[in-house]
């Protein structure tokens, strides 16, 4: 059965949340194991998921994550401020691994596949694309953009989100 709710805490060391959904039937186990083959090792709390869903004797359980839709923030709903790049600047997504991330501090950084420069990652970018948080050697698909001390990562998905995405256009 496929469903759609909100994340209501995913805790990274004990290796499972819950989403919470507005069906009445109660939470929803998500397993840590059924997030990572989605490509997520964390999940950001209140993000809007998408599972496919079984019954089970203890509880609904999560069998896939379908899809984790990104938040429309303010930033995207007003164009004039948006730190993404438009037209001809606008970058493809792009494989990348975590080289460190400091979730206290709030960012970290990525190396882009075939090239030799760091790329910045902050905390929100994160949030705003369902992550609670990556760790070094996570990989990703990003979108950079050029910041204000170098270039910056502007959009996050799973490492494969676009081969997901393709397979469901072809479906």
């Amino acid at each position: 059965m496929l469903v759609r709710g909100n994340v209501k805490w995913f805790d990274t060391t004990k290796g499972y949340g819950f989403v919470v959904t507005d069906d009445g039937e109660g939470d929803i186990l998500l397993h840590g194991n059924v997030l990572r083959a989605y490509g997520f090792t964390s999940v950001a709390e209140g993000a809007s998921i998408v599972l496919m869903v079984q019954s089970t004797e203890r509880g609904r359980q999560a069998v896939e994550v379908v899809e984790i839709v990104p938040e429309v923030s303010d930033v995207e709903a007003d164009p004039g401020t948006s730190p993404a790049p438009s037209g001809d600047h606008a970058s493809e997504l792009e494989p990348a691994r975590v080289k460190w991330f400091d979730r206290v501090k709030g960012f970290g950084f990525v190396n882009i596949f075939g090239r030799s420069d760091d790329v910045f990652l902050h905390m929100e970018t994160l949030r705003q694309y369902g992550y609670g948080e990556v760790v070094a050697g996570d990989v990703l698909a990003v979108r950079i953009t050029a910041g204000p001390r170098g270039p910056m990562v502007y959009e996050v998905r799973s490492w494969d989100y676009v081969a997901r995405a393709n397979e469901y256009d072809n479906a």
